[in-house]
């Protein structure tokens, strides 16, 4: 068989367009952003090269960025403990259930509507009941009126709150990937395992689970980089507040470029995310990638 072989030359005409075109999107603004880091700027006045001089406070003096970064963290382990439940509930969809598809579509509404639309809805349901909240309205109703919380304005639960969220609006999002990861798995497979006594949960030991395991891997760091850079649901929830309760280093590093004018400030922090998310990229890839090697 004759294998037709392109010149480097030809993949570079191709290749090069695109590669600009990332570079100009992705490692232009980062360069410029770690150069904001910096100075000292408004973003308006003229700047003042200060150094490291953010960084060092950021990272010595900052009451609130420590903080900031532990609520990132955490949004980011919970949103990966949902993704074994997804792929639980992806294998029993494919084996048990006939129509799995529509089931499947229904759960993954919620991705698709509005971040605005999703807080503001839970932001209602969050209310006092006064203010006709329905989960405090519900507590009432069967009796456990001592579990009655205001959600979103108490510090010690209102990020508990805002996982809780985040976890309802992308369950669908990864049970689709999880559960296409499963359909692709060939029937043949689980026919010979039958055949050779390995049916059930015994044969997603031995079959699913390995084969799934680069879907997994994608889950896993769609949900973890994602939710390092959560920002929208918390700010049209909370705010960042109350009082930096529920700030992540993206609500906390919009507040000091856009409310405080510290561009410059607000740069720094936007460089320490980006390093942050680029360096559990790149130990998820190779934890998973020594995970590969051991089920093939």
């Amino acid at each position: 068989m004759n294998v037709l072989k392109v010149p480097a030359r030809t993949i570079a005409v191709f290749v090069l367009p695109c590669l600009l075109l990332y570079t100009c999107m992705v490692f232009v603004p980062i360069l410029v952003s770690v150069y904001c880091g910096l100075l000292d700027w408004n973003g308006i006045a003229e700047a003042k090269f200060v150094g490291l001089a953010n960084f060092e406070r950021i990272f010595t003096a900052d009451s609130v960025f420590w903080p900031s970064v532990k609520r990132t963290m955490m949004f980011a382990v919970f949103s990966m403990l949902e993704i074994p439940f997804c792929l639980l509930l992806a294998i029993l969809l494919n084996r048990y259930v006939r129509k799995a598809n529509t089931l499947v579509t229904m759960y993954f509404l919620p991705v698709i509507l509005s971040v605005v639309i999703i807080g503001q809805l839970w932001k209602t349901i969050y209310n006092p009941a006064s203010m006709g909240g329905m989960l405090n309205g519900i507590l009432l109703a069967i009796g456990l009126g001592s579990w009655t919380r205001s959600w979103l304005t108490e510090p010690q639960i209102a990020m508990y709150a805002l996982y809780f969220v985040s976890l309802w609006q992308y369950f669908g999002y990864h049970l689709l990937i999880q559960f296409t990861g499963v359909q692709n798995i060939p029937n043949e497979l689980y026919e010979a395992a039958k055949i050779d006594g390995a049916e059930g949960f015994k044969a997603d030991r031995y079959i699913t689970l390995p084969l799934i395991v680069p879907i997994f891997k994608i889950s896993i760091v769609l949900a973890f980089i994602g939710s390092l850079q959560s920002f929208d649901l918390i700010w049209v929830m909370t705010g960042g507040g109350p009082a930096h309760a529920t700030d992540t280093v993206s609500t906390y590093m919009y507040n000091m470029s856009f409310l405080s004018m510290k561009y410059g400030y607000g740069s720094a922090l936007a460089s320490i995310l980006v390093v942050i998310c680029l360096s559990f990229t790149i130990v998820i890839n190779f934890v998973f990638k020594r995970i590969e090697n051991k089920v093939s």
